[in-house]
């Protein structure tokens, strides 16, 4: 329970939980602008109603989200006062961008769309939207430009104990982020896609009325949800074979690879014991860890026993070896998630090929609900697995983890900062929670409280 101890975990909890906010934002905002893009193009009013209803969800997310991000910054400064001091003037020039730019532009817009349906034409008022989802977007490139430096350090210079930017353009068109950004992106396509799908089934269990809205919310939603979880998956291959170049020990983590493998094969399920580095037990797919990590079936990938030597003769005395156990089994609740999202879409497109009426599937429609849980799974894990599989770095090659914790922030300190901010975050997940319930449940024309349900609820929604 030291201050390392305490500032990391306080960093896990409250980064999980402001990302639990962050993929919905990115991909409601672009879905919300294609559900007024149909309203503006086609005229018809079902569209318009879809979009103030759905629009009131994306706002509450939206609302809870940057009071959970805000904390954030105060962590550079209280608990992480060394990394602040030794990447300050790298770190901060992309978040100040992001939050003059991106943010200001997102806020600005979004409040001009809220108060403007009965004040700008058709065509401006679509226009903010797809405002409100470009700021959005650059907001969330900038902030993965800081973070892909730590990933991969470019365009900086060691000077007087600290890094200096030399290059702008590098560090903004870092190696890494080419590979994280789309990532990201499709997996806010994914959140956002079957969150709203969650919404619509649950209205088609429950109700009567507005069958043609919700059901066409569905639709709309499973192919945008289908198309991120797919590209998402497909985003995450190349960002994998990039990890294997930049960062191989976090690939070898997440595959618990201990020695090094010509051909490798990929693990299916693995137990390990970390304390001897190696596998009891292990059912593994012969050579396609090679495939994966270099298309083809024949190429070296380095164990961590290997790898652990080699960065000892480079950065020196110490354990370069991140917890395997929780990259593991991270990266596969990842990736599981992500593999029953594409499922769970090829199955409601193959519903709409045969033109099949959603209500006639209530397996489908209940299945849908539940499955509001899978991109929030996928998101949480995969964080977790980029962050904790590139310990003990902060910065990758440049500072340990141990070296940019705060000198002088005692740990009762950070104790206390973390129940404080672990109660808020809790309370503020709690307000989401029932502010979304709350009207998800309503009538889209209803403008006061939600009408009372048609049938007994048959989810975990009607608790």
């Amino acid at each position: 329970m030291n201050a390392l101890f305490l500032a990391r975990l306080q960093f896990a909890i409250v980064t999980v939980y402001h990302w639990f906010f962050v993929p919905l934002t990115l991909g409601f905002s672009i879905l919300l602008a294609i559900m007024e893009t149909r309203y503006v193009s086609s005229g018809d009013e079902k569209f318009k109603r879809m979009v103030k209803f759905f629009g009131t969800l994306f706002l509450i997310n939206f609302a809870i989200g940057v009071a959970t991000g805000i904390v954030q910054e105060f962590q550079f400064g209280m608990n992480w006062s060394q990394y602040s001091r030794f990447v300050g003037d790298i770190f901060g020039v992309p978040l100040a961008i992001e939050a003059l730019l991106a943010f200001f532009m997102e806020s600005t817009f979004l409040g001009v769309w809220v108060f403007g349906w009965d004040k700008l034409s058709k065509k401006a008022h679509l226009a903010t939207i797809w405002l409100v989802a470009l700021g959005s977007n650059l907001s969330a490139l900038w902030i993965l430009i800081a973070n892909s430096w730590m990933q991969e350090p470019v365009g900086y210079k060691l000077e007087n104990g600290r890094a200096v930017m030399t290059d702008f353009l590098a560090v903004a068109t870092n190696p890494h982020i080419l590979h994280q950004f789309p990532h990201v992106f499709f997996s806010g396509m994914a959140t956002a896609g079957f969150f709203v799908a969650a919404v619509a089934a649950w209205h088609l269990l429950r109700r009567k009325k507005d069958a043609a809205l919700f059901s066409e919310a569905l639709k709309m939603a499973v192919i945008y949800g289908f198309v991120g979880a797919l590209l998402v998956t497909t985003s995450g291959h190349t960002q994998g074979q990039h990890m294997v170049k930049a960062q191989p020990m976090k690939m070898a983590a997440a595959e618990a690879l201990w020695e090094t493998e010509q051909p490798a094969a990929l693990s299916l399920f693995t137990i390990g014991n970390m304390n001897k580095q190696e596998n009891i037990f292990s059912i593994d797919l012969p050579s396609m860890l090679s495939f994966l990590s270099c298309n083809n079936f024949s190429c070296e990938v380095k164990g961590m026993k290997d790898l652990q030597k080699e960065y000892e003769q480079k950065y020196g005395p110490g354990n370069y070896i991140p917890n395997a156990m929780l990259a593991y089994w991270n990266f596969r609740l990842m990736v599981g998630a992500g593999t029953l999202m594409v499922l769970l879409g090829l199955y409601a497109l193959w519903l709409m090929y045969k033109k099949r009426d959603f209500r006639q599937h209530k397996k489908f429609l209940l299945a849908t609900v539940w499955a509001l849980f899978l991109p929030y799974l996928a998101n949480a894990t995969g964080w977790l697995f980029t962050e904790l599989a590139r310990q003990p770095w902060v910065v990758f090659g440049l500072m340990r983890t141990e070296q940019g914790v705060s000198n002088t922030v005692p740990a009762g300190w950070v104790l206390l900062s973390l129940v404080t901010y672990t109660l808020l975050y809790a309370g503020l997940i709690v307000a989401d929670v029932h502010l979304l319930l709350k009207y998800a449940r309503k009538d889209p024309d209803d403008e006061t409280e939600a009408e009372p349900a048609d049938t007994p609820a048959p989810s975990l929604i009607g608790a």
